[in-house]
């Protein structure tokens, strides 16, 4: 038997997971689905969600850095990368100094710490 599953969620660890989920929602489009003072969840589509959870004590990832590893980032596909940055900038995110994307990504960091890449559409594509 073969079984197919899909993702439908990817949780972040954070301190403010409503405050999370706006930056995200400001991204990424969609609607808070439910919060309260240790979880929130962004429905981005019909098929994917981002969760965000409240973790006492969160350290925040330090990329590159090995010693505080990120674990987990999300690669989001944008038209034009500058485009991109001025809206996570504007949103509240800073950009990486670590940026080893050439023209094809870019690496910033979100209010909690966590990075991710806005890509181009090419980048974004296995071939």
């Amino acid at each position: 038997m073969i079984v197919v599953m899909r993702i439908f969620a990817v949780t972040l660890d954070c301190s403010d997971p409503h405050g999370l989920a706006r930056f995200y929602q400001g991204l990424l489009g969609g609607s808070i689905a439910t919060t309260n003072d240790i979880f929130t969840a962004l429905t981005v589509d019909e098929w994917l969600r981002v969760d965000f959870q409240h973790v006492d004590g969160y350290r925040q990832p330090a990329w590159p850095d090995p010693q505080r590893p990120a674990q987990t980032h999300l690669d989001l596909v944008v038209e034009d990368l500058d485009e991109g940055e001025r809206l996570a900038t504007a949103l509240g995110a800073r950009k990486a100094d670590h940026q080893p994307g050439g023209g094809r990504f870019r690496v910033f960091i979100d209010p909690e710490g966590h990075p991710f890449c806005l890509a181009t559409p090419a980048a974004s594509r296995i071939e």
